[in-house]
């Protein structure tokens, strides 16, 4: 079956601008999920914030970026694409600003909240504006470019943040993003058209309320629950309880209305269901290993953090050629043929790194690096194509906001179950290697060890806590890896359910103009 299409942008001016506009959108919102994370540490000395406020800088933002994403198809159809994308990239800019200018903690929290909501819809928008501009057959093209942004900013966020940090102050972390969003909020004026309105929608304010509280309860628990012991926590046991009830009305009430929030449609494509599972795979692991990545470098090999974000850097090289490349290869290779062969070489750079250890070095980081940033350039392009190849154009503002919902919630689930891992792998690993720190140890009586590890003073058994720490951290961080690598290993043959991106393009050619073939 066809459905009439909006009209492709001709290729020329107008189309480039409109592009930009989009890049510089995806790559402002991107650079805000990782910037300000390396900034908290000289935040919380300005802002007079203990501990456990200064990680509300983070939690905020991130809980309302993940209820606001959910509703960006709902509102840009009612609404206009155009007028929402100006007012998501005018608010967020204004609130980046007021993020950069706060004077104590309640109002970083506050203004990180609004940029939070106002950032939802930059992504899910900018890829819907991404592919109305480009025909079916220029598609690849187009996510190779737009996937730039989002990639890079996560990679690049750390290194930028960093830099800005030492270099200026942390404040400039925020107002990196004015020179962005002035040039995206003008842009849209002049170049962007837009879309038509659907004034007779009517919003499911019960189900978007129950997938508000279930997402804002399941964000909270997923944040805070490293800091809090988990289970050990009551707070976390009331916000999963609390998530899972919403989810469930959620689901109840959806099913049983007749204009539910969530167009269900979008699930009976099955190359949209096959895009929002590897999606959610590469929001889990494309964040979980960055926040094992980090720490590895500064905390067991020792790097300054200046030198350990320009090793992180050398992943988005990988990734930069990788989408350079991949956009012009699709038309004579399956996507399916990419994404396995990405998500291989991500499990192969992944195995090599549960052999690091404190001596590892700096040419082996780069190289395993790149490696990975290439796979997952070679993942993230052919899955936003084949996720769109499909789909039917009315559902597609609905279809960007559900695939960057399902990659944030993933990238909260996987850097909580690394994270979660690693603390107690940690710990149990240190108590059973020092167990073996005490006199009758033969190897410890050795002159040559004895000499340089005397037990019997205080720079001895500091110096021997120092090790066993370290051994310690490098064991669940091998172990960490392990299981993102199975993990991915696991997912690899689910890439067959992926249909014929070549017979899509045949039957594209063969259709009318501005034709969707369903």
């Amino acid at each position: 079956m066809s459905t009439s299409a909006a009209p492709v942008a001709v290729p020329g001016l107008r189309r480039n601008m409109v592009t930009i506009c989009a890049m510089t959108a995806t790559i402002m919102q991107a650079l805000d999920t990782t910037i300000a994370n390396v900034a908290l540490p000289y935040m919380q000395g300005s802002l007079s914030a203990s501990q456990d406020q200064i990680h509300w800088v983070l939690t905020s933002n991130i809980v309302a970026a993940a209820i606001m994403t959910a509703p960006v198809g709902w509102i840009a159809n009612r609404f206009g694409r155009k007028r929402i994308f100006i007012l998501c990239s005018g608010g967020f800019t204004i609130a980046s600003v007021l993020c950069g200018l706060a004077q104590d903690i309640n109002q970083m929290v506050l203004f990180r909240l609004l940029q939070g909501m106002f950032g939802a819809a930059l992504v899910p928008l900018s890829q819907a504006v991404m592919l109305d501009s480009y025909s079916l057959q220029e598609r690849a093209k187009a996510m190779s470019i737009w996937g730039m942004g989002v990639m890079m900013g996560p990679i690049m966020g750390p290194s930028l943040g960093a830099w800005l940090t030492e270099t200026y102050s942390w404040h400039w972390v925020f107002f990196v993003n004015l020179p962005f969003g002035a040039i995206t909020v003008l842009g849209l004026l002049v170049f962007m058209d837009e879309t038509k309105k659907d004034i007779s929608l009517r919003f499911d304010w019960l189900g978007f309320a129950a997938l508000a509280v279930g997402i804002g309860a399941l964000q909270l628990a997923l944040d805070r629950g490293e800091q809090l012991d988990w289970f050990e926590s009551a707070e976390i046991l009331a916000e999963f309880a609390v998530s899972a009830v919403a989810f469930y009305y959620f689901f109840a009430h959806s099913l049983t209305t007749s204009r539910p929030f969530i167009q269900f449609a979008l699930f009976k494509d099955r190359n949209f269901l096959t895009g929002c599972i590897f999606m959610t795979v590469m929001g889990l692991v494309l964040y979980s290993t960055m926040a094992l990545a980090s720490p590895y470098l500064q905390n067991v090999i020792g790097y300054p953090i200046m030198t350990a974000c320009g090793l992180l850097a050398s992943r988005g090289f990988g990734t930069f050629f990788a989408m350079m490349m991949v956009g012009r290869i699709m038309r004579y290779i399956e996507a399916r043929t990419l994404i396995i062969s990405g998500l291989t070489l991500t499990a192969a750079s992944l195995f090599q790194m549960t052999g690091w250890t404190d001596q590892t070095q700096v040419p082996e980081i780069v190289v395993v690096s790149v490696i990975q940033g290439f796979g997952f350039g070679l993942v993230f392009v052919p899955l936003s194509t084949v996720a769109f190849m499909t789909l039917p154009n009315h559902l597609r503002t609905d279809g960007t906001s559900m695939l960057t919902l399902f990659r944030n919630v993933a990238s909260s689930v996987g850097i909580s179950i690394v994270i979660a891992q690693l603390t107690q792998g940690t710990r149990k690993t240190y108590a059973i290697l020092s167990e073996h720190i005490n006199p009758f140890n033969h190897a410890l009586q050795m002159p040559d060890v004895s000499g340089m590890l005397n037990l019997s003073t205080d720079a001895g058994r500091a110096m021997a806590d120092r090790i066993v720490s370290i051994q310690a951290q490098i064991i669940a961080f091998a172990h960490d890896y392990q299981l993102v690598m199975f993990f991915i290993l696991c997912t690899i043959p689910l890439a067959l359910m992926i249909g014929s991106t070549k017979a899509a393009l045949r039957k594209q050619s063969q259709a009318p103009e501005h034709a969707v073939i369903e």
